[in-house]
């Protein structure tokens, strides 16, 4: 089976619930559509399971792709000392203060070589996944692309293009697009023509795609 969850925001301990609930095993496949860091008590602890499963595939919310040039600035700072810049200094207080605190606070706790692993994980994140299931094809994605074209391949499209605060789910030809980003309405997951919004707030969702059938944790 192949399931979707995303906006975990480091809650480990719903992820894990959720995975009993679930029941996902080793033939199953798991997307979490970004955001899996920040807010939360236990991101690392989030971000090393994960990390260890190889039928997991995590996609970059704005959130992760925050947190790995904050981390990274501040782990080469551990290494090599010097001063940071005062832009970074400036984006660094305003992440700690809007939600980046456990996650500073879990990588500052990691050996160094806890912290590359940390990182490279983050760094890997793609920006969106396809997945086809039943002669279906998904477009698995955080948040959505601002001004997206048709015309415009997805791979062509920059980071910041998905990570927008005006990014939207985008209607594409013969696919249907699962995305988190906005909390839905209803507090549960919401289809809209060939677009699915699993992002549910206080409750972590998860829908598998061959069936339909929805868990909430």
């Amino acid at each position: 089976m192949t399931y979707v969850i995303s906006d975990i925001n480091g809650n480990y301990q719903k992820f894990k619930e959720l995975m009993d609930n679930v029941l996902i095993n080793d033939s199953d496949t798991l997307y979490i559509l970004g955001d899996t860091v920040d807010f939360g008590d236990e991101p690392m602890e989030l971000i090393e399971d994960i990390s260890m499963r190889s039928n997991v595939y995590a996609v970059a919310g704005a959130r992760d792709y925050l947190a790995a040039r904050m981390l990274y600035g501040f782990d080469k700072m551990l290494k090599g000392g010097g001063t940071p810049d005062a832009s970074y200094i400036s984006e660094m207080t305003e992440w700690v203060a809007n939600g980046g605190q456990t996650t500073l606070d879990g990588f500052r706790a990691l050996d160094a070589d806890a912290r590359e692993g940390v990182l490279d994980y983050l760094t890997e994140m793609t920006l969106y996944e396809e997945a086809n299931v039943k002669g279906k094809t998904y477009i698995l994605m955080s948040r959505g692309i601002a001004n997206y074209d048709a015309d415009t391949d997805l791979e062509d499209y920059e980071p910041e293009d998905f990570f927008a605060d005006d990014a939207e789910a985008p209607q594409i030809e013969d696919a249907i697009v699962v995305v988190g980003g906005e909390v839905t309405k209803s507090g549960k997951i919401e289809r809209d023509g060939n677009v699915i919004r699993i992002n549910c707030g206080a409750k972590l969702a998860c829908l598998c795609l061959e069936n339909g059938k929805e868990f909430y944790v």
